[in-house]
Order: structure tokens, then sequence, then C-alpha cells
């Protein structure tokens, strides 16, 4: 490897990670803040006809959007550099957040805070993700890690404001400001990241042929890795865990206000829950399950209901930063972008479907106690795929492929 195509391991790389961590609240970020927008529209009816499963479908779309277009970010990152592929996302999300605060039929909210929004997020998130393995090698963990926090950081700070903006400014206006927020920030972001590989591609395209030639299967989706039973178990870990995260970030707020909170204190309690490789993903999966089981459905107050937001909130979403470690642990690094692809298109039915099915479940039987039970076995399901990922893994060191 030439000297220039070493990664520094910092240096400017730091910069494209605070921006990258900056650029992921404010989509992430603001995704969380969905379950400030549907606690309101639960409460007031605030679109004629519409049904609670309806809004329920609004958070569940933009989340499908997100799962279906990654592969295609990967693809436009890969073809043409994360600068552009993002100031795509920046226009599109800016545009979504504009346009619903003209909506005034529900289906206008599919359209907008739905589908467009979740596209425009998923051209954003992707690249991000791309960012780090370029300028970093021992400290990529960590460099990752700082850039996926700006998802809780944007839900803490963006669930407190999105309440106080629809009390204050209405519901059309806080789809403005967010909007402005939305282009002037990511904007920002585009303009201090740099694409060390594209650039170095670019300078040394003929030259690189033929690596370039060999990596593209990297980037389609190789629909023989499901034919790898340790890989089928970290798809169950996505799906199942999918199934719990989603209904408890865009619920809490809701049951909040269910149980007699304000809303300000039901958005705190949305906004407290973002905060947040085998045997670690596993342990806090299964306690995560267990949290929602002994303390959710125990939440009754104010104050147990904060810690439990707390509590769910650093261990519930670990799925976003293990995903891609285990994926590599599992294929090796040259299959990553392929897994991933296939990770992000399996979570597409539970992303659709989580919200949904938990209000079903209150409609039907009256209470939040289905729900919160149902989250609580998704994500003892998804703690038992990864232990017996561990199984796996840990007996074909001892005795050979298994």
């Amino acid at each position: 490897m030439a000297p220039d195509e070493e990664p520094p391991n910092g240096g400017y790389g730091w910069v494209c990670t605070v921006a990258g961590a900056v650029s992921i609240a404010h989509s992430w970020g603001f995704n969380s803040a969905y379950a400030v927008f549907l606690a309101y529209y639960l409460d007031n009816g605030s679109f004629k006809g519409a049904s609670q499963l309806d809004y329920a479908f609004v958070g569940s779309l933009s989340l499908t959007a997100t799962c279906m277009v990654s592969p295609i970010a990967t693809a436009v990152t890969h073809r043409f550099g994360i600068r552009k592929t993002m100031l795509i996302g920046t226009i599109l999300e800016t545009a979504s957040l504009l346009c619903a605060s003209a909506a005034s039929r529900i289906w206008h909210l599919f359209l907008t805070q739905g589908v467009l929004f979740g596209v425009g997020m998923g051209m954003l998130f992707i690249p991000v993700a791309s960012v780090v393995p370029q300028w970093f090698t021992t400290k990529r963990s960590l460099a990752a890690g700082i850039s996926v926090s700006g998802a809780g950081i944007g839900g803490l700070v963006y669930s407190l404001a999105t309440e106080a903006a629809i009390r204050n400014l209405g519901l059309a206006w806080t789809f403005r400001v967010l909007g402005i927020l939305a282009f002037t920030v990511n904007t920002t972001c585009v303009l201090l990241i740099k694409d060390r590989n594209h650039r170095r591609s670019n300078r040394a395209c003929q030259h690189n042929q033929e690596r370039t030639d060999k990596s593209k299967p990297n980037v389609a989706m190789d629909l023989g890795l499901f034919r790898n039973g340790n890989f089928l178990l970290l798809i169950g870990f996505g799906v199942f865990t999918i199934f719990g995260y989603f209904i408890l970030i865009f619920s809490l707020a809701h049951y909040g206000t269910e149980i007699g909170l304000t809303p300000s204190h039901a958005s705190l309690i949305s906004a407290l829950d973002s905060v947040g490789r085998v045997t670690i993903a596993g342990v806090t999966t299964f306690l995560a399950g267990v949290i929602c089981l002994s303390v959710w459905v125990n939440a009754q107050n104010f104050g147990v209901l904060i810690f439990f937001a707390i509590a769910a909130g650093l261990v519930a979403g670990n799925f976003w930063a293990t995903i891609a470690p285990l994926v590599a642990e599992v294929l090796g690094i040259e299959k990553v972008p392929s897994g991933m692809n296939l990770v992000w298109l399996s979570i597409v039915v539970p992303s659709t479907f989580s919200q949904p099915i938990a209000l079903v479940l209150t409609e039907a039987t009256g209470s939040f106690l289905a729900s919160q039970l149902f989250v609580g076995f998704m994500y003892i399901a998804a703690s038992v795929c990864l232990g017996w990922l561990f199984l796996r893994t840990r007996l074909r060191t001892r005795v050979g492929p298994v």
C-alpha cells in the first residue's frame, strides 16, 4: 500500500467524525422526535379522518424508506462520493419537513414526514457510516461510537425542543424550524466532511481499476450469504431487536400522557430514552428485555418512568452500534457492504409494522401491558439469537466448522 493510502488514524478524521455525529443528530435525532409528534397527533386528532393506526404508519414509513434506500445510498456513495450523496439527503430531508408543514390530509404526512423524510435520512446516514473507516485504524471503534452518539444526543435535544416548539409555535412552524435547521446544519456538515477514499480513487483511477473491479461485488447484495447460519442469527438479532426498539422509542411519550404526565414530562421521558461484540451485544440486549418486563410494566409515575427511560436508553439501542462490527466478525471485512445491505433490507418489515402492532395490541386489550410484554420478549428473542451465535462460534474454534 502506498504511503498516501495509509489511514492517518486521526487528524482531520476527528473533524469528519464530529461532523458525522452532528449530521446523524439532525436526521436520526429528528426521527426520534417523532415520538413527540405521535403523542400530539393521538391526543389532538390533528388530521380529519385519520386513525391511530394511520399516525403509527407515518413513523413506520420513514423507517421503511430508510432501510429500503440504504443499498441505493451505498451504491451512490461508492460511485459519486460521500459529499454528493449527503447533499441529496439534505435536500430531501429539508423538503420533507417544509412540505409536511403544509400537510392537511394524513396521506400528505405519509409522503412527507414518512417516505420523503426516510429517503433523505438514509442518504445521510449511510455515507456517514462510511467516513470512519477511511480515517482510522486502531481508533475506529472510538470514532464510530462518537459518530453514532449523534442519534442519542439529537433524540435528547429534539424530543424536548419539538414539544416546546409545538406548544409555542404550532405544528406547522415546528416543521418549518426543523426544516431550516436540517438544511443549515447538514449542509455545514457536508462541507466539513472529506471523502478521502473517493478523492484518492479519482487521482489514481487508472492505477486502481483492477482493485475497483474486484470490490464491486462488495456493494451488491450477495444472497448466498443467507446460507451462512451465523449470518442468519445476526438477521434474527436485527429483526427481533427492531420490533422492540421502535415500539419503545415511539411509545414512551404517549405512554407518559396515558398515565397522567404532562406533555413536557412525556417528551422528557422520550428524550432520555434516546441517550444511549457478540457477548456484549447479547448481554445488553437481554438486559433491555428484562428492564422492559420488570420496570416498564410497573412504571406508573414520573420517577419510575424516568429511571426506565435512562436504563433502557443505555442498552436498548445497542443494535446500531454493534451490528457493523458483528457483520465484520461473522462475514469478514470484505463482505461487510453486502452483508449490511441485507441487514437493512431484513429490518424493513419490523420497521414498518412494529408501531402499528403496538397500537393494535393496546387497542385490543385496553392497556399498554400487551405492547410492553411484546417489546420485552422481542429483546429476549434477539439475545437468544446472539447467545446461539456465541455458542456456534465458540464451538467452531474448538472442533472446526459446524
